[in-house]
């Protein structure tokens, strides 16, 4: 038998002798197989893009020395990223660098780990070694341990120039999100919680629809004792209706005599209703509770205060207040502790009325010889009855000194705190040394005021301040206080009042449990999601959850 293929490959032909002399022929075709032009067209078209990229590649592997790569999957790797361009994958390094660290840390130090006699040994050793970053880590502790500073640790890490290009850019970004935590943390305090807005809103509908949230407060038998000097009066400025029920209710609950107290409650306009309808509603009987409008003070009005009017309107002030605080800040040239005490500064809540109103108590209460008055950011925790029976010893304010105490960072205040000593009236009138006291819990003898000038002096300072565009100090209600109070004031002892919860994070709880009256002054108020969590139980405790309206807007799930 034969085989024969034909040379096209077209067809095969098998041939044999049979025994009769007679040669069997088989002819088999075999079917064309045709490549299409378009296939071809295609192939031709994707190979002229690919070969020059392959090439390009090529050469940045072994200009780059990734060709040490062994496999496709490294090569994958190194070059995956910069198929779109470089990457720099710094900030991923030192952030893994960290990890390691951290891991290490408490693990036993490998016997194996050798230390070098000093830096320039340790840098030799890493570039023939070539240690990867656990043993690298060890070493580091290992030197910590054996008594190396941390700032010759800092040396060495910057000791390559990528290593500090890392190290200064981490820094950057974390400066730049600290600054930028401190500013949502500004916005987030100077808004209205939803929760709380609604509980205004509800309370506020309460009172156009129902006699009992319109009842006389108080009732007409106890207004006598409105101006009775054998009682205990508070007085408490605030639009925050949840806030003042707290005041409240832990003033009483603390007092050993609550049907000795009387509390006079000022709220403005748009909050009055509201107000009143809480107090109709939820009585805090035997204690009596007067709630009054700024509208319902007939002596309290523009022509009467103007200097007021221009706070309100100084385009400086409101710009200042509500505008920018990135525009025109240098961050550069501040820390964040110095950023967030000038945003603190910078609440719109100093700009409004209620939070001026303690500076004219003696004529909204001509009949009155004593009050304490409360901000309504503060917790009572103990009975305040001894406050009356402090001899202030003529002068007119009582209050702690916030320039005497272990806390350097709540009480380390004097006059250099609030007031630029650069402007020559502050640098002739003021001692930057002088202490400074605190707003919140403040036993204010009126007899003695109303023998003073202390409201001229607080108009006339704002004024000179205006005219000097806010360069004196920056518009809070304390820095003009301190002025105007200079000589009244006769310092208690700091148990009464624990200042700092709303800005000091690590607050000592058994001090916070100890003070008879704990104020959250700062951002990072109780009833607001910033709130420090393990501080805010001291003021949740007298927030009364069962309550409909309370219910209803979620209270509870906001705080």
């Amino acid at each position: 038998m034969q085989l024969h293929i034909s040379r096209s490959m077209r067809s095969i032909t098998i041939s044999s002798s049979s025994s009769n002399g007679f040669i069997d022929l088989m002819k088999i075709k075999v079917a064309a197989r045709h490549i299409s032009y378009r296939t071809l067209f295609h192939t031709i078209l994707i190979l002229a893009f690919l070969l020059p990229f392959v090439f390009i590649l090529t050469a940045l592997v072994t200009l780059e020395g990734v060709n040490k790569c062994s496999s496709f999957d490294c090569l994958g790797r190194r070059l995956g990223p910069r198929l779109l361009g470089r990457v720099d994958d710094s900030g991923r390094l030192v952030k893994d660098f960290y990890k390691i660290l951290n891991q290490v840390k408490n693990e036993e130090i490998p016997d194996g780990v050798k230390l070098p006699a000093s830096f320039s040994h340790l840098v030799s050793e890493m570039k023939s070694n070539q240690y990867d970053a656990r043993t690298f880590a060890f070493m580091l502790r290992a030197m910590v341990d054996t008594g190396l500073s941390t700032g010759r640790l800092v040396a060495f890490l910057f000791s390559s120039s990528n290593g500090a290009v890392m190290m200064e850019k981490l820094e950057r970004e974390i400066r730049e999100s600290k600054f930028s935590e401190l500013m949502n943390k500004h916005f987030a305090a100077s808004s209205i919680p939803k929760s709380i807005h609604c509980l205004s809103l509800r309370l506020t509908d309460e009172y156009s629809s129902n006699a009992h949230a319109r009842k006389q407060l108080p009732s007409p038998e106890f207004l006598p004792l409105l101006s009775d000097n054998s009682y205990h009066h508070f007085v408490l400025s605030t639009d925050n209706i949840l806030a003042a029920s707290v005041v409240v209710t832990s003033t009483i609950q603390s007092s050993l005599k609550p049907d000795n107290i009387v509390f006079h409650i000022i709220t403005d306009k748009k909050t009055y209703a509201g107000m009143h309808s809480w107090f109709a509603l939820n009585p805090v009987s035997p204690a009596i509770v007067e709630v009054k409008g700024v509208h319902q003070f007939d002596w309290l009005t523009r022509e009467n205060v103007p200097v007021l009017e221009a706070v309100e309107n100084h385009n400086g002030i409101r710009n200042y207040y509500h505008g920018n605080h990135i525009a025109g800040a240098n961050l550069s040239d501040t820390t964040p502790r110095r950023f967030a005490s000038k945003l603190q500064a910078r609440s719109p809540k100093y700009i409004s009325i209620l939070n001026h109103l303690r500076i004219y108590i003696p004529e909204l209460f001509p009949n009155l010889d004593k009050v304490v008055f409360l901000d309504d950011d503060v917790v009572i925790q103990r009975d305040l009855s001894p406050l009356w029976e402090i001899d202030l010893k003529g002068k007119v304010n009582g209050a702690v000194e916030t320039c005497k105490g272990e806390d350097e960072w709540v009480m380390s205040k004097h006059f250099k705190n609030y007031f630029n000593f650069s402007h020559p009236l502050i640098e002739k009138n003021l001692d930057p040394d002088e202490c400074a006291w605190a707003y919140g819990m403040n036993i204010f003898d009126l007899r003695a005021w109303r023998k003073t000038n202390i409201r001229e002096t607080y108009h006339s300072w704002l004024k000179e301040n205006l005219k000097s565009n806010l360069t004196m100090w920056k518009l809070g209600t304390l820095p003009p206080a301190l002025i105007a109070f200079k000589g009244h004031v006769h310092p208690i002892d700091p148990s009464w009042h624990m200042l700092g919860l709303g800005y000091q994070n690590k607050t000592n709880i058994e001090s916070v449990k100890k003070a008879a009256v704990i104020h959250y002054n700062g951002q990072a108020k109780p009833w607001l999601e910033i709130g420090f969590e393990h501080l805010r139980p001291f003021w949740t405790k007298y927030v009364n959850y069962s309550n409909d309206f309370i219910r209803n807007c979620h209270i509870l799930d906001s705080v």
